[in-house]
């Protein structure tokens, strides 16, 4: 039997599991387009713009004594109880939290790998809003499990026909990729409502520290044993290199997770570093994190009102990410997505999401400079995509003429006529723009993002059909090129200006 055809042995439903899809790829983006990763900006993942707290001497935290200390203890195990850990973990919550409330992980996709495991088994069903995190469906199908998706707003009206049957609820608070927070008034009558019908409901908090930590629900587990909370340490700290994070869960819940988690799941060098971050003086509400909140308000509001001043349609975000309507755009998303990685700047395809078509993308807040470089990125990359359409639908139009002359007027356009009744609409997108010569009517205008663009408004000229047939004797003849079309110019146009 050959190497392509000899069984595996796996489950067989694993066969056909497909990982899931995430942004931060800077070494494969710089790889692809030969940029350089130090100058990508990655606004595919949606960390903290503040930066590092290892950035403000104000925190008292060294990154290098905690490394130091870390590599210290690389000749011993760790130890797997990770008191220390789980102790500054309940006081960084700040809500009544105890540490024998904390579960250790290595991130946020092993503590859902760790849960799923310790609850699924084959064939039971479980409940994934759309859209949101893909890791759930993915840890999931692992386990075997059947996946039934439900609606984002319909998940304050759940009833216990849809619940009764599920063994898992996955909650994203705030939502990612759409940026919308429920209250912990709305989680907490969610976390009742599973709790009657024995559903577990999985609250991912991964990016409340930078929303709103007061929403979180944190201080409900003890009393509710079919409720878990996820916290993720590397959005809200910015170090996605390091992972750590920790879940939340009753004490009787958590014992259990704890004796079932991989031993030894954080290194020494996380744990040194993730226990000293959580020991901020403040937790939650440490100076670090408040300034974070205050930085992601102002720069995700300025950078709403760009976006929609562009034409997209962002969605109302609570968090450090906006979620965009494009399709308005011919352009889909995954073209959108490549065109801004050939420019250095990489933005969230979210295509991958279930069922969310090519619509949508996420754009990661980041600080005044690096919005101000996407913004730019994206008008760049739209007038680029738009002149290549308007090239392609000329060379069309000159390909027709050719055979049969001027195509005379397209009334079927949306936008017939442009400029007047009658206008002939070969030279659709002129062949000499921009022309920067103001007697053809054309005239420099303010752009809505700021800077001059040239505005044919008021050109007409390469709609008049004795100009379009002297403008055609040139291109059809000599095919479009610099030379033919200064020609062109000169015997059609100069003459009549």
């Amino acid at each position: 039997m050959s190497e392509n055809t000899a069984p595996i042995p796996v489950k067989e439903y694993l066969l056909a599991l497909e990982p899931g899809a995430h942004g931060g790829l800077i070494r494969k983006s710089s790889q692809e387009y030969c940029i350089p990763e130090d100058e990508i900006l990655d606004a595919s993942a949606s960390l903290n713009p503040f930066g590092t707290p290892f950035e403000y001497p104000y925190t008292g935290l060294d990154l290098n004594l905690l490394l130091d200390r870390g590599l210290e203890k690389m000749e011993q195990y760790p130890d797997n109880r990770y008191l220390e850990y789980r102790k500054a973990a309940a006081e960084f919550t700040g809500m009544g939290v105890v540490p024998e409330n904390i579960i250790p992980g290595n991130g946020s996709t092993e503590i859902i790998r760790l849960v799923t495991e310790c609850v699924i088994e084959e064939g039971d069903s479980v409940l994934i809003p759309q859209p949101t995190f893909s890791e759930y469906e993915v840890q999931c199908r692992v386990l075997g499990a059947n996946i039934k998706y439900i609606r984002q707003q319909d998940l304050l009206s759940l009833n216990g026909d849809i619940l009764g049957d599920a063994k898992i609820l996955f909650v994203c608070n705030p939502n990612n990729p759409t940026g919308q927070l429920f209250t912990r008034e709305q989680i907490a009558d969610i976390a009742e409502k599973c709790a009657r019908n024995d559903t577990l409901l999985f609250v991912d908090e991964a990016f409340i520290e930078l929303a709103d930590p007061d929403q979180s629900v944190a201080d409900m587990v003890e009393a509710n044993n079919y409720l878990f909370i996820q916290r993720s340490l590397t959005k809200a700290f910015a170090i996605p290199g390091i992972r750590m994070g920790f879940g939340i869960a009753s004490t009787s819940f958590a014992k259990v997770l704890n004796n079932a988690r991989l031993s030894w799941n954080l290194g020494s060098i996380a744990d040194n570093v993730a226990t000293a971050l959580l020991k901020m003086e403040g937790g939650v509400n440490s100076r670090y994190l408040v300034e974070s909140r205050e930085l992601i308000e102002t720069e995700r509001d300025y950078l709403t009102q760009k976006l929609n001043r562009r034409g997209f349609k962002p969605f109302k975000s609570s968090v450090n990410y906006i979620f965009v309507d494009i399709s308005e755009f011919s352009m889909n998303s995954t073209e959108l997505a490549q065109r801004m990685a050939s420019h250095g700047v990489l933005i969230r395809d979210c295509s991958s999401f279930q069922e969310i078509g090519d619509d949508y993308i996420r754009v990661a807040v980041r600080t005044r400079e690096e919005n101000d470089r996407i913004l730019q990125t994206i008008k760049q990359v739209i007038s680029e995509w738009g002149r290549e359409q308007a090239e392609a639908m000329l060379d069309a139009n000159l390909e027709k003429a050719a055979d049969c002359g001027r195509l005379g007027s397209n009334t079927d356009c949306d936008y017939y006529p442009c400029h007047f009744e009658g206008q002939d609409c070969t030279l659709c997108f002129c062949p000499f723009y921009p022309c920067e010569d103001e007697r053809t009517g054309g005239q420099w205008i303010e752009s809505s993002s700021g800077g001059k663009v040239w505005s044919c408004l008021y050109c007409d000229i390469v709609h008049k059909p004795e100009v379009v047939d002297d403008v055609l004797s040139v291109l059809v003849k000599e095919g479009r090129n610099e030379k033919s079309i200064k020609k062109a110019w000169k015997n059609a146009l100069e003459t009549r200006l």
